[in-house]
Order: C-alpha cells, then sequence, then structure tokens
C-alpha cells in the first residue's frame, strides 16, 4: 500500500486534454510519472502557449478533429500499449442552436459518438496493457438542461455507453468508468461564470457552498484508474458538491 497512485511507466491518452478539466488530468498523470499523449483542436501545441487553464509543458500532442469519424480512424494511437484512456472533449452550443439539426449533430458527434469511435481505436493497445478507460460526462446526465437538448441527450449516453462497453470489454481485461462534474470553472462554462447572476445562482444549490476544482476533477480520474478502483467497472461516479441531492 501507499504508491496505488505512482504510474510511472504507465501510458495516457486525453482526449480534449489542451485545456480544463482534460489538461489538469493530464498534467495530474504526468506529475505521477506517467507517459501522457493529448489530443486538441489546434494545429500544435503552441498555439495554446499563455491561455488560461492550458499547460501543456511535457506533454505530447495531437491535432484531431474528434467530429469527424474518418479523422478518428486516421489518428496515430500514441502508444503501442496504452493503460488509461480519458476522454474529456466537449461541446455545447448556446441560444438554442441545438435544436437545429447542425448544432445537434455536431454536439453529439463530440460528446458521444467519438466516445465510441475513440475507444474502438485504442481499443487493443487497452487490451494489451489491461487498461481503463474514463469518460467525462456531466451532471447534466441527470438533470434537465435548459436549451441544450443535445448536451443533455449525449452526456446522458455517455453514462451509458460507460456501461455498454464495460460489460463488452470487461473480459478483455479492461475497466470502463466515467465521471460527472456539476459545474467547474473552465473555458467551456464561461456563459455562467462570468455572469454574476448566473453564478450566484448556480452556486445557491450547491449544498457544500462553492464550484468544484480541475484539480480534484482530476484527483477522480487518478483514482479510478489506479488499483484503489481496481474492483470498479461500468460506474459513472458523480462529483458535484451535493448538488444533485437538491
Amino acid at each position: 500500500m501507499g504508491n496505488e497512485l505512482d504510474f510511472t511507466g504507465k501510458t495516457v491518452l486525453v482526449v480534449g486534454g489542451s485545456s480544463g478539466i482534460g489538461n489538469a488530468m493530464a498534467q495530474a498523470f504526468r506529475a505521477r510519472g506517467a507517459a501522457v499523449h493529448v489530443w486538441g483542436t489546434r494545429p500544435s501545441a503552441a498555439d495554446y502557449a499563455g491561455e488560461e487553464g492550458s499547460d501543456l509543458e511535457g506533454l505530447g500532442y495531437s491535432q484531431v478533429d474528434v467530429s469527424d469519424a474518418a479523422a478518428i480512424a486516421a489518428a496515430p494511437v500514441p502508444f503501442d500499449a496504452l493503460d488509461v484512456l480519458i476522454h474529456s472533449q466537449g461541446s455545447v452550443l448556446y441560444r438554442r442552436k441545438e435544436f437545429a439539426a447542425e448544432g445537434w449533430d455536431k454536439v453529439m458527434a463530440i460528446n458521444l459518438d467519438s466516445i465510441l469511435h475513440i475507444s474502438n481505436l485504442c481499443h487493443a493497445a487497452l487490451a494489451a496493457a489491461k487498461g481503463s478507460v474514463i469518460a467525462v460526462s456531466s451532471i447534466g446526465a441527470f438533470k434537465a438542461t435548459f436549451a441544450n437538448p443535445a448536451y443533455a441527450a449525449s452526456k446522458a449516453g455517455a453514462v451509458n455507453l460507460v456501461r455498454a462497453l464495460a460489460i463488452a470489454w470487461a473480459g478483455d481485461g479492461i475497466r470502463v468508468n466515467g465521471i460527472a462534474p456539476s459545474l467547474v470553472d473552465t473555458k467551456m462554462t464561461k456563459v455562467t461564470m462570468d455572469n454574476e447572476e448566473r453564478r450566484d445562482r448556480a452556486l445557491s444549490r450547491i449544498p457544500m457552498g462553492r464550484f468544484g476544482s480541475t484539480d480534484e476533477m482530476a484527483g477522480v480520474a487518478l483514482f479510478l484508474a489506479s488499483p484503489l478502483a481496481g474492483y470498479i467497472c461500468g460506474q459513472t461516479l458523480i462529483v458535484d458538491g451535493g448538488l444533485t441531492l437538491t
């Protein structure tokens, strides 16, 4: 006991690891000895220089359009054996754009379809390492979301996809689990965090009286990927400060 969170010699791919929750997870695994590669949307790691919530120091990087199944199929898997695959890619569209076919299709492709396509791409490498898959979902999977039907549907779908992949791949030695955060201050949540009225209203519903941090979400990922969670399979852990209790 005592070294379960040491990932020295392990390999990690974080999809959506260029910023926000995914970036915090990538750096948390790197800090504990893992070789970490991230996928992002910009041409190179240098294109994130100086941006808040983006720290790509010490990380491998590839640009991959995860909204495009063909681009995913053509993307190289960075490791022959992959210990941890983290899905932190995500999209949300405001001003009722998700009700239109184009907006719906884009959000569903990124938030749900890509989880399956990328997991399939990495299956052989994950099986070789008896690895772990972690999908970052949202409490939006369990609560109605105003004016974001594709976001809500995709996150609910991700929760059940975790279950489906878990039961399909457990025999290959691959554990599949998920994390469902509430509001965390990232680039994706600025529409709420930068609006004092919306921010205060959201905060008032959280029993713990504060928002979660990206580092706290990274801590849950470390746990799920570690031997400490060795018998957890097909679960999505709600990490929300008690919000869904109210």
